[in-house]
């Protein structure tokens, strides 16, 4: 592997683990505060699903970056602009339909990513990817079947749920945004062609969103910036909290 290579994979595996990493951090402020018990669990096991698929990422990214690097380095010690997590991934939670859109939507999106990036030639990532694609199943079975009791359900929840499309669907055209990065190591058969996995992915969308009663946005302008480094507001908030104690107390350890 070249460098310009390795630079590329290093960078496509911290895009991965951010949004995991982020979207986990996201879940976990649930812990304590979800509408039901059984929920409280379901969101808090997500969340660890997703952190621990960025640990294994940021793992990947330090061994291919080599400078005694560590997953906490990663997750603790870097700035706003040094993310690449999707921008949906950051969104705040609102209320617990919003948070279930937020969550079928990326779901939908690992689901179909994850199924390419097993094929991937590059072994460690493949078998990241196959791990990851277990859990995702069933993030996306979950909040599907969300989606669907609560766009079909009261007027209330309706209004919700709808309200949350409205508020996310700007950050969906972002997930699909591909660069030069992924252009090098879509030639080596190492990354995702994230073109194909549009159709599929607006497929399972229309099919749930049919099912909750909702309809699909339309001529909505795409707030994208993620791949260099660009967010919204909501991002440095969460690192502040996210990183508060590590940063205080380097080299803490429980």
């Amino acid at each position: 592997m070249n460098a310009n290579q390795n630079k590329s994979l290093i960078n496509y595996c911290l895009r991965l683990g951010d949004s995991s990493l982020v979207l986990g951090q996201r879940l976990g402020e649930w812990c304590g505060h979800g509408p039901i018990l059984e929920e409280d669990i379901a969101l808090t096991n997500i969340s660890l699903d997703l952190i621990g698929q960025a640990r294994a990422f940021y793992t990947y990214a330090g061994e291919l970056e080599n400078k005694g690097k560590t997953e906490d380095d990663y997750a603790f010690f870097r700035d706003e602009r040094e993310y690449y997590n999707l921008l949906i991934c950051e969104q705040p939670n609102g209320d617990f339909g919003q948070t279930m859109v937020r969550q079928f939507l990326y779901s939908a999106f690992c689901y179909y990513f994850y199924s390419a990036l097993k094929k991937s030639s590059d072994a460690r990532l493949a078998a990241l990817a196959d791990k990851s694609l277990k859990e995702v199943t069933y993030h996306l079975r979950h909040s599907s079947e969300w989606l669907i009791r609560l766009g079909d359900g009261t007027a209330e929840s309706h209004r919700r749920v709808a309200d949350g499309v409205a508020d996310l669907w700007c950050f969906t055209g972002d997930m699909f945004v591909m660069d030069d990065v992924d252009s090098a190591l879509i030639k080596d058969g190492i990354a995702v062609d994230l073109n194909a996995l549009k159709m599929p992915w607006e497929n399972k969308v229309k099919e749930v969103f049919q099912l909750a009663k909702l309809s699909l946005p339309e001529n909505v302008f795409m707030i994208q910036g993620s791949r260099d480094g660009k967010h919204t507001e909501h991002l440095g908030h969460l690192l502040t909290e996210m990183q508060a104690l590590p940063r205080a107390f380097p080299g803490a350890q429980w």
